[in-house]
């Protein structure tokens, strides 16, 4: 089923939910999210579409498209050279939609530093095609640049991946002041939309302390869903595909399936709440 904003007590259009997948520290699993998210969600019989805004292009490659061959990109996007429509391709499995990002990432961003309204290029382009999908996920890159506030600006709230450790509350705290920052400058919407703990080890004293501490602060911002540690998530992407469908059964691939679920339900109540 889809998700229906509710009118005068009639069925409205779709509600398209946009979640920049965010976190300035690398290697929290991210990309990992973002394209087994996007799988899990299209499982589901929502249509989704993964945003690559990342120039290493890690998600575009984890879903079986080959970064250098595609016709656009994201630059492309950005710099109004192409349109989303014509960007936006079918990955070989996975059920979901995806805009391919690249290096040419890396001159969009220095191009966009000189435009009025460089922080909106990426919410005017995805306007004309948002309302295709039930969600669309952005996965950003590992820093807060003009390519990241640009997913900030677009989104209606923003997931982050965080493992468990000392550095990541460090991490956690500066990226929370960039959304503050966004909030009060160009996207007065945009919210926290949860915590997702990731590679997390319960035997490790440290991950179970900081977990811990991010449910007594954070509360119900925090997924209840706990990504493991999994080497089926770990080689997924060396086969170009969602762990979803390279081992249905693997703790990752459950754990990401009991996410689009936790998601969900959070979506029910939200439509729920607001009629």
């Amino acid at each position: 089923m889809l998700c229906y904003c509710v009118a005068e007590g009639k069925r409205a259009k779709p509600m398209t939910r946009i979640l920049a997948v965010a976190n300035q520290k690398g290697g929290v699993g991210k990309t990992t999210t973002c394209v087994n998210l996007a799988a899990s969600l299209a499982a589901t019989q929502r249509r989704v579409l993964l945003v690559d805004m990342d120039p290493q292009g890690n998600a575009t490659m984890g879903c079986g498209v080959n970064k250098m061959e595609v016709e656009y990109s994201a630059c492309d996007v950005l710099l109004g050279e192409a349109s989303a429509a014509d960007t936006i391709v079918s990955p070989p499995e996975g059920g979901f939609a995806l805009l391919p990002g690249n290096e040419d990432l890396t001159l969009a961003e220095v191009n966009l530093l000189q435009e009025i309204g460089r922080e909106m290029k990426l919410k005017k382009a995805l306007a004309p095609v948002a309302g295709l999908y039930d969600f669309i996920l952005i996965d950003c890159p590992p820093s807060i640049n003009m390519l990241t506030v640009n997913a900030l600006t677009a989104a209606d709230g923003v997931l982050i991946p965080m493992q468990c450790e000392y550095y990541a509350l460090e991490g956690l705290s500066a990226l929370l002041r960039t959304i503050e920052q966004v909030r009060d400058s160009v996207n007065p919407d945009l919210e926290m939309y949860g915590i997702l703990r990731t590679m997390f080890d319960p035997r490790v004293n440290l991950s179970n302390e900081v977990s811990l501490q991010l449910t007594e602060h954070f509360d119900r911002k925090v997924f209840r869903t706990v990504v493991p540690r999994n080497i089926r998530l770990a080689e997924a992407p060396s086969f170009g595909r969602p762990v979803l469908l390279h081992d249905r059964s693997s703790r990752g691939a459950i754990a990401y399936l009991a996410l689009a679920g936790e998601i969900l339900r959070r979506e029910d109540a939200r439509i729920a709440e607001a009629v």
